[in-house]
């Protein structure tokens, strides 16, 4: 996550604490898969909550990965060897080519005939404890506003678990060029304003740390800030790092939009948030591709009178987001 404010003087109290506040993730090392349909899991974490799982350092191209959603659902992305040795019921991956390669599995926790003993949950726990064993390393997360009872830390006690805080690293960015933008000009305006994709491209260059000077004796890039552009004395740009919930996201957009609330120089600002290049999934259910770049993420800028612009993008084979 990263988010940029272009003319800010000081950063208000309340959006330091908000990102103070991001919350810790958890990193369980040889986490057998069967462990998160167990009837003790899906009570006290998927039903009781959001429950946020994600494969570690495993590759979406060439190895098995998983994904637990929010909505309860277990997503498994596997090879053909694997998913004929599960025997549960999945679908070939749309990214396999001709000759199918990959396979991915969804598992409901949350239906109705997943319950304890019944066949459904009795043939999936079978399958990935003794049929086919799978083990990884998971991030974990867990937002359960308003809930008691167990936490993550004490439920897997008994495995390696690591508590963990993302990395916030901020810098302040000296005369920056900065587009010229208009919240009511997506396709910019001559001489008055920049478009969407050009802001996009900007960014990006921002994000990490391009020079924009345009050298002909640079070989990294010739890139320049498009026209009409302005150079702000300073402006500031925080990124944190880590497996985040959309739920932390949120408090920071919303205290991000609450800094227009007093007069500020800002004009306006951007929060950019990039996914997991080899997590199974993108948007929503989407199946997620590698192909050559793995790209998954969305970006607001946020104008001073609170209209906003929305960009999301995904790699090329990906479906276009929702």
């Amino acid at each position: 996550v990263s988010f940029l404010i272009p003319e800010c003087g000081m950063l208000p109290e309340v959006l330091k604490s908000t990102m103070a506040d991001i919350g810790e993730y958890y990193l369980v090392r040889n986490l057998p898969v069967h462990e998160l349909v167990a009837h003790e899991f899906i009570e006290a974490f998927v039903k009781k909550g959001s429950c946020y799982a994600l494969t570690y350092k495993t590759k979406i191209d060439q190895d098995n990965t998983a994904a637990l959603l929010p909505n309860g659902k277990l997503i498994l992305s596997v090879d053909k060897d694997t998913y004929e040795e599960l025997g549960l019921q999945g679908r070939p991956s749309r990214y396999s080519g001709k000759k199918v390669m990959r396979y991915i599995i969804t598992i409901d926790l949350t239906d109705a005939g997943f319950y304890p003993e019944s066949k459904k949950h009795n043939r999936v726990l079978w399958a990935l404890k003794e049929k086919k064993p799978l083990e990884f390393d998971f991030l974990l997360a867990w937002d359960n506003t308003g809930a008691e009872g167990s936490t993550l830390m004490s439920y897997f006690s008994k495995n390696q678990i690591q508590a963990l805080k993302p990395k916030i690293t901020f810098s302040t960015l000296r005369d920056l060029q900065c587009p010229v933008l208009q919240s009511n000009e997506l396709q910019g305006k001559a001489e008055e304003s920049c478009s969407t994709e050009e802001l996009f491209e900007w960014l990006g260059a921002v994000l990490n740390q391009v020079s924009l000077d345009n050298k002909s004796s640079s070989f990294l890039s010739t890139y320049c800030c498009p026209e009409p552009n302005t150079v702000v004395e300073k402006a500031f740009l925080c990124t944190i790092t880590g497996f985040i919930i959309p739920e932390k996201i949120i408090q920071l957009l919303e205290q991000l939009c609450c800094y227009f609330g007093e007069p500020k120089l800002a004009y306006w600002l951007t929060l950019t948030v990039h996914g997991f290049a080899d997590s199974p999934v993108s948007w929503r259910e989407n199946e997620h591709g590698f192909h050559k770049g793995g790209e998954n993420l969305y970006n607001f800028v946020i104008f001073r009178n609170l209209d906003y612009w929305l960009q999301m993008a995904v790699g090329a084979h990906d479906d276009c987001p929702p």
